[in-house]
């Protein structure tokens, strides 16, 4: 039956490696997205456009209070920024 299943699946090999490739960039572009180092830079940065009247205060807190939850988030879920978790 294996042989048999593989056979008649193989036209579908192709999407089957495609799909497995957009997981592996989703995989990547999640650990960036909850990198805690990442994610404190980008908060750094705000700071910066702060100070130099890039952005108004009400600007800051929003995107501040976004930043602060992937942050929690990525504690949570024990992102440690380079690309593993602990066990």
């Amino acid at each position: 039956m294996g042989l048999i299943s593989e056979v008649l699946l193989l036209p579908f090999a192709p999407v089957r490696g495609s799909g497995w490739a957009i997981q592996q960039v989703l995989r990547e572009a999640e650990r960036i997205y909850y990198d805690p180092a990442t994610i404190r830079t980008e908060l750094a940065r705000l700071e910066q456009q702060l100070e130099a009247g890039e952005i108004t205060e009400e600007e800051f807190d929003q995107q501040e209070d976004v930043l602060l939850d992937r942050l929690e988030t990525a504690m949570h879920t024990g992102a440690t920024g380079d690309g593993t978790t602990p066990q």
